[in-house]
């Protein structure tokens, strides 16, 4: 515990990819709703060139909005987290005046999204450091941000997942016409995507081939490595919150629909972050009770099927004839109050500032190292 009564809590966001605005709301969401009576709050910034910084700005000046996209200021002071494990420190590392101890960290909350964040990088570095910290371990992270790979490990497990193919660099730049062909089998249309991605940035939705290397173009602009997906057309699209017990049990959510795109034609980055006019999201979704049971149970599959730790988001396919499918599971989702992940939990009675609570608590009392 850190020499103060109060456990200590970094806050770190930003982060160097392409979801950078995102986590950065995310993070002003979080810091404004944690209880500063029971922690005590460090947030750091990392920007999008990489450094890690201690971060002063107003939290409304870290949200993201039609007017406004935040980003993490490379100019504050310069910090780094030390790699003793028997330190846990916080070093500011400012040129000017020499590296100095800024204190001990307890546990970090980390709010990042997409790569060298989300996908077990910084995990790992905080398992050298010997740091504990909100959410999934190296492995799981690392397989929930490859949708080629967590596809491969739900299916291992007998869950439904919809076709797909994917398009490595050497692939689609030694023998196009092979990928192409792999994706007229699938039928369009389709959904071609970076294959480590998020928040449905450099996602096209793709109606014939004549649509197909412009799509494949702008997902590598993104990641070298794409996937394609069956478009499930005339289906629903519902997602379920998990959430670990102290107990090591999960916890699925009530369920939610994305019911609406607006003037989209999916459920793009502006449709969900901009506000946009039409988006309908309904929380709780209108479903059978036998579906809602048959979805919770295949998400909490999901989710011990990729050793998720803390929470997850799933996310699936109602087909018109009762089949569900599993699209994706997302080990750290969106967190803003607006955000699916916590209005499902808000609607199954779970508050935003309990549920910052209840994450940081699973962190605090979760062994480091191997487990």
């Amino acid at each position: 515990m850190n020499a103060s009564s109060k456990p200590r809590v970094a806050v770190v966001f930003g982060g160097r990819s392409a979801e950078h605005a995102v986590s950065c709301s995310t993070a002003a969401s979080v810091l404004a709703a944690i209880d500063k009576d029971k922690y005590d709050v460090v947030p750091i910034g990392i920007s999008v060139n990489g450094k890690w910084v201690l971060e002063s700005a107003p939290t409304d000046q870290l949200l993201l909005t039609a007017q406004q996209t935040p980003y993490v200021d490379d100019t504050a002071t310069a910090v780094a987290l030390s790699t003793d494990p028997n330190r846990r420190q916080i070093v500011a590392v400012d040129s000017s005046e020499g590296p100095r101890a800024l204190g001990a960290v307890d546990v970090v909350f980390p709010l990042l999204h997409g790569p060298w964040g989300e996908d077990g990088t910084v995990q790992g570095l905080f398992e050298i450091a010997g740091v504990r910290y909100v959410g999934s371990g190296v492995l799981a992270s690392a397989v929930g941000m490859d949708k080629e790979y967590m596809k491969v490990v739900l299916r291992a497990n007998g869950l439904p997942v919809a076709p797909y193919v994917v398009i490595k660099p050497r692939e689609w730049d030694g023998d196009p016409a092979a990928s192409r062909e792999a994706v007229e089998a699938l039928g369009y249309p389709v959904f071609v995507k970076p294959a480590r991605g998020g928040s449905s940035l450099g996602i096209t939705k793709v109606h014939g081939r004549d649509e197909l290397d412009d799509a494949v173009g702008h997902a590598r602009t993104f990641d070298p490595k794409v996937v394609v997906e069956a478009a499930a057309e005339r289906s629903r699209e519902i997602e379920c919150g998990l959430l670990q017990r102290l107990d090591g049990g999960v916890d699925a959510s009530a369920l939610a629909e994305i019911a609406g795109y607006g003037e989209h034609e999916f459920y793009d980055y502006a449709a969900k972050y901009l506000g946009e006019e039409g988006v309908r999201l309904d929380v709780p979704a209108n479903l059978r009770p036998e579906v809602v049971e048959q979805i919770q149970s295949l998400a909490i599959a999901a989710f011990t099927a990729l050793d998720c730790e803390g929470l997850a988001r799933a996310d699936f396919f109602l087909g018109a004839d009762g089949t569900v499918t599993v699209n994706e599971i997302n080990t750290m989702p969106g967190f803003t109050p607006s955000s699916m992940y916590p209005r499902m939990w808000a609607e199954s009675g779970v508050s935003y500032p309990e549920l910052i609570d209840r994450l940081l608590a699973l962190a605090m009392n979760r062994p480091m190292g191997l487990r």
